[in-house]
């Protein structure tokens, strides 16, 4: 398994050889490429990142998570996710800690537990790619592409509460 990655560089340099490509120049091409698409995205980032700092240091993400409760509640979803999927769309890392203290809290097979881990792996980071791939293609103006990717978040969370019920009944 060590060798993989050697025998897939060395793979590719060959290929490149064989069809009489100038594979160095198509590194540097490529590389160079890389750099214009983190110049684009960089701005993006460097506002986004700090954004969700502030709102998780200020405790307005745990006010808002309490105060939608009871909505979940109501969707048959467990209260106690709520900060899962209100930290979700914006934050990966923050979706993974808040995942990691309820399956501490709860323990991995619980219904919250399997919900939060099931939630993560149905949903997206969604400002955060919004971000990065339209902040690499020159996106400036949106349009409907965040409503719809919180439509299909709000889905993701609604069906993975629903799957969790079905698959694992108490």
């Amino acid at each position: 398994m060590s060798l993989l990655l050697p025998l897939l560089l060395s793979g590719v340099g060959l290929c490149g050889l064989w069809r009489r490509a100038d594979v160095y120049a198509s590194l540097t091409r490529g590389a160079e490429e890389g750099f214009r698409v983190l110049y684009r995205i960089l701005p993006a980032l460097v506002t986004l990142l700090p954004a969700i700092a502030m709102l998780r240091a200020s405790g307005a993400m745990e006010a808002f998570s309490r105060w939608c409760a009871p909505l979940w509640a109501a969707c048959g979803i467990p209260p106690e996710v709520a900060p899962l999927i209100l930290v979700r769309p914006v934050s990966g890392s923050g979706a993974f800690a808040a995942a990691g203290e309820l399956i501490r809290a709860y323990g991995p097979d619980s219904l919250i537990g399997r919900t939060a881990a099931v939630m993560l792996g149905s949903t997206e980071t969604t400002f955060y790619t919004v971000a990065v791939y339209f902040g690499a293609a020159g996106v400036r103006r949106t349009r409907h592409a965040i409503p719809a990717a919180l439509v299909a978040d709000i889905t993701g969370f609604a069906v993975a509460a629903l799957s969790v019920r079905l698959f694992f009944p108490d």
